[in-house]
């Protein structure tokens, strides 16, 4: 990739991306999620292939637009690449260490099979599931939404007040979609014991 000088603000953007999502982008599905946040937090879409380019995920020798290193600079919080590079936000003061994201669960490093989660989401839906490992989860209850019961999922980081992108979705035995909760409002989740009622 042709950085046009600015290799160390780069890897530095790369970094704080990736801590702000906590997860290293290192696959195709990570960089198709990592766009659809981005259109989800500034309506701007960022195509897959240039985010692939910036990591180095690919390697085209096509130069990185400005343009797109300052939406990724907005992305977490500043008012555009150069501000990052400066450190500094659009009033010129320091940017909190994690400016965007708030609870989050790594799936691979916070959560063990047989641990039930309630999601919620906006208007008035209501989805229970377990892990089952591996990234995988199981409906085990649901209100109001189109998720039911026995539906099958994989999903790999949920983010507080952020839309849930979950893939591999599995109902009634048809074949696998990808598939957003919370499109517009985001998720909340919260931890359920086996001894907690389910959804009435």
């Amino acid at each position: 990739m042709n950085d046009n000088g600015n290799t160390a603000a780069i890897a530095n953007l790369r970094r704080e991306i990736e801590t702000a999502v906590n997860h290293r982008l290192a696959t195709p599905k990570d960089f198709d999620a990592l766009r659809e946040m981005i259109f989800s937090r500034l309506h701007i879409l960022v195509s897959a292939t240039t985010l692939k380019r910036i990591w180095g995920y690919i390697d085209d020798n096509v130069s990185t637009r400005r343009g797109t290193l300052d939406i990724l600079a907005r992305y977490l919080g500043y008012a555009d690449f150069e501000a990052f590079a400066n450190g500094a936000t659009a009033d010129g003061g320091e940017l909190p260490s994690n400016p965007i994201m708030s609870r989050r669960i790594d799936v691979d490093e916070q959560l063990q099979p047989g641990d039930l989660l309630r999601l919620t989401w906006q208007p008035g839906r209501v989805c229970d599931v377990e892990y089952r490992g591996e990234r995988l989860f199981c409906v085990v209850a649901s209100q109001n939404t189109r998720l039911c019961a026995g539906n099958t999922f994989k999903c790999s980081l949920m983010i507080e007040d952020e839309p849930l992108y979950i893939d591999n979705l599995i109902v009634d035995g048809k074949a696998p979609v990808a598939y957003v909760c919370g499109k517009r409002s985001g998720i909340r989740f919260e931890p359920l014991s086996a001894a907690d009622d389910e959804i009435g």
